[in-house]
C-alpha cells in the first residue's frame, strides 16, 4: 500500500531540511516495487522495533519494514489559489497526496529570511490554510453550478452530492478546513470524489530549530490540530513525526515472519483478514481460507511458535476477523 504525505509550508520554514533528513533514512529501493523514485519523493521506514525483534526471533535472511512516502511540495505563498508564485503547481501536487504535513517555522534566525519579515507561526498556519480553503471553495462552487440542473430535476445522486457540497461550502465560507466537517460514511464517500485539498488529514510539524522554549509553549495550545515538534537540522523528533504521519493515514501494521524474510505489511485500520492479505497479493482476498494469528508480544513472551501454540496464543481466524496492529499472520489459501 503506497500512501503519500505532502510536506507543505511557506518558503524558508525548513521543508527542504526536513526532506533531506528524511531521505537520509530512506530504505533500499531494491526491496520495494518502485522502479523510479522522483527526486521529490522519499520512501521512509516507519520506526518499529518489533520488525527487528521478529527477524531475530526467526533468524530471517531479510528484514523489511513498513514505509511512508513523503512528497516535497513546492513552497507556497499568499495568493497561491489565484496562481501566485508556484501556486498552480503546489495545488496540483498536494491534491495528489493522501495527507498533509504542514511545516511551521517557530525558530528565529536572522540569516534565514521569512517571507513576511516576522516570525508568527499561527499567522503562517492561517496563510497556508486560507489558500487551501480558497482553492477548495472555487472547486465546490464550480461543481455546485455544474450539477444545478440535475438537482433541479430531482436526480437522486445529484441531490445527495448537493447536500454534501453545501455543507462543505458553509465550512469553507467560514474559513475552516473541510476536514473539520462531521460526515457519515456515505457523505464522506461523496466528498472523497471531489479531491478537496482541505479535506485531507493534516499534521502540523513545528520546526523548533534554535527556537525559544517559551515561544513553543505559547503556541502549542493554539495549534488547530494534531502536531509534533522536531528539529530537522539535528534530526531530532523525526521518528515521532514519521510514526504520527503513519497514524494520520489511519494505517497499522501486521507481520509475516520466517527464515527467508520478516516483513511489516501496511493496512488500513479495521481491515478484515482477507483484505489485509491483499497487501501481500491480490489473490489472497478471493482465495482466503483461514489465517493463523498470534500477537507478536505473545510470540516473544512464549519464546517459540510451539510454546505459543501450546499456550493457546496461536488462533485460527476466519474471513470476519479484524486484523490488529502487531498481529503475526500466516495466511492459508
Amino acid at each position: 500500500m503506497s500512501l503519500s504525505i505532502g510536506i507543505v509550508g511557506l518558503p524558508n520554514v525548513g521543508k527542504s531540511t526536513l526532506f533531506n533528513a528524511l531521505t537520509k533514512k530512506s530504505v533500499p529501493a531494491e526491496n520495494y516495487p518502485f522502479c523510479t523514485i522522483d527526486p521529490s519523493v522519499g520512501i521512509v521506514p516507519v520506526p518499529d522495533e518489533r520488525v527487528q525483534l521478529l527477524s531475530d526471533f526467526s533468524k530471517s535472511a531479510k528484514t523489511i519494514p513498513a514505509v511512508v512516502e513523503f512528497v516535497d511540495i513546492a513552497g507556497l505563498v499568499a495568493g497561491a489559489s489565484k496562481g501566485e508564485g508556484l501556486g498552480n503547481k503546489f495545488l496540483a501536487n498536494i491534491r495528489e497526496t493522501d495527507a498533509i504535513l504542514h511545516m511551521v517555522r517557530v525558530f528565529h534566525d536572522k540569516d534565514v529570511i521569512h517571507v513576511a519579515n516576522k516570525i508568527d507561526p499561527l499567522s503562517d498556519i492561517e496563510v497556508i490554510n486560507l489558500e487551501l480553503i480558497l482553492a477548495d471553495l472555487e472547486t465546490v462552487t464550480k461543481r455546485l453550478s455544474n450539477i444545478a440542473r440535475d438537482v433541479k430535476r430531482g436526480d437522486k445522486d445529484a441531490v445527495a452530492e448537493d447536500v454534501v457540497l453545501r455543507k462543505a461550502e458553509a465550512v469553507l465560507a467560514d474559513s475552516k478546513l473541510v476536514n473539520t466537517l462531521d460526515l457519515d460514511a456515505k457523505e464522506q464517500e461523496i466528498l472523497k470524489s471531489m479531491h478537496l485539498i482541505s479535506a485531507k488529514p493534516m499534521l502540523y510539524a513545528l520546526n523548533t530549530s534554535a527556537a525559544n522554549e517559551n515561544v513553543i509553549k505559547e503556541i502549542e495550545a493554539r495549534i488547530p490540530g494534531a502536531y509534533v515538534e522536531l528539529d530537522p537540522v539535528f534530526e531530532t523528533g523525526l521518528d515521532d513525526m514519521i510514526k504520527a504521519s503513519y497514524k494520520l493515514l489511519n494505517l497499522e501494521t501486521f507481520f509475516t515472519t520466517g527464515v527467508d524474510e520478516t516483513r511489516a505489511w501496511t493496512i488500513k485500520v479495521g481491515s478484515t483478514a482477507p483484505i489485509a492479505g491483499t497487501a501481500i497479493h491480490t489473490d489472497f482476498k478471493d482465495k482466503f481460507i483461514r489465517a493463523e494469528v498470534v500477537c507478536c508480544k505473545d510470540l516473544f513472551d512464549s519464546g517459540s511458535y510451539g510454546e505459543a501454540r501450546a499456550k493457546g496464543k496461536v488462533r485460527t481466524e476466519g474471513k470476519e476477523y479484524i486484523v490488529k496492529d502487531g498481529d503475526v499472520i500466516e495466511f492459508k489459501i
